[in-house]
């Protein structure tokens, strides 16, 4: 289904789709706003290659922000497992960062706490900014703050704002991996229930919406892993169905 570098639109377009009518969101709005990502991003956006260079082959750690993050095991986990690259799904950037661990990438539409993001990109972290028909006002307002960034969409890639697939930032952020050839994934507070975890609480503004992307993100995740390359771990107690699980 997927290229070895970026996924074919026309893959991607039908899964877009069916989340476009479920949550009602406009092709239009969504395709607008990777062109004023584009546009803003010339002199500073970085060849997706970087991602590649920086995740092919190599061990893989997705950090999400769900409530499972508050186990003191899951920091003692990345911390033992260092040489693995570490993922950071927006929020759980600033999880990260508390407890001394540098992100290696972090995948954003920017809901996250611009602190930690912009400490993040000052700590050698790769930024992929996500762009959205909901999110141009906060796009033109944070963008400028950073050096250099990877751009995303959702809908028909344009000039430096590339489509990997994914919905959520935390499905996204496998999405990615996957596309730029990890050799295992290892899913570590991509919980996908019913609660939301601390790192997220104070941006979501409407909990059953919330709610219903994250079913959305967990069945993407499904159909990623029934043609995955890469070997998939998942730590949440309820693992995504096709995810070896595992107890840390």
């Amino acid at each position: 289904m997927f290229s070895c570098i970026i996924m074919k639109f026309a893959d991607w377009f039908p899964y877009y789709q069916g989340i476009r009518v479920d949550f009602g969101y406009s092709t239009e709005k969504d395709q607008e706003a990777a062109k004023i990502l584009s546009e803003m991003i010339k002199k500073k956006a970085l060849d997706p290659k970087v991602l590649q260079r920086k995740i092919k082959s190599k061990n893989v750690i997705v950090v999400g922000a769900g409530p499972s993050l508050e186990d003191e095991k899951v920091a003692k986990y990345i911390k033992k497992n260092k040489k693995f690259v570490k993922i950071a799904a927006d929020s759980a950037v600033q999880f990260l960062i508390e407890n001394k661990i540098k992100p290696d990438i972090v995948v954003t539409d920017l809901d996250g706490n611009s602190k930690f993001l912009q400490k993040a990109e000052k700590n050698g972290a790769i930024i992929v900014v996500h762009a959205h028909g909901d999110n141009t006002d906060i796009i033109k307002k944070l963008v400028p703050k950073f050096r250099k960034l990877v751009g995303s969409t959702q809908v028909a890639p344009v000039e430096n704002v590339h489509n990997f697939g994914g919905f959520t930032d935390g499905d996204r952020s496998v999405f990615l991996a996957e596309e730029f050839g990890a050799k295992k994934i290892v899913l570590v507070g991509m919980d996908f229930g019913n609660d939301i975890g601390k790192y997220s609480k104070e941006k979501v503004k409407d909990p059953e919406l919330k709610k219903q992307k994250m079913q959305a993100g967990r069945r993407l995740l499904e159909m990623l892993a029934r043609q995955s390359r890469s070997q998939l771990v998942d730590t949440a107690h309820k693992p995504i169905k096709g995810f070896s699980p595992l107890t840390i």
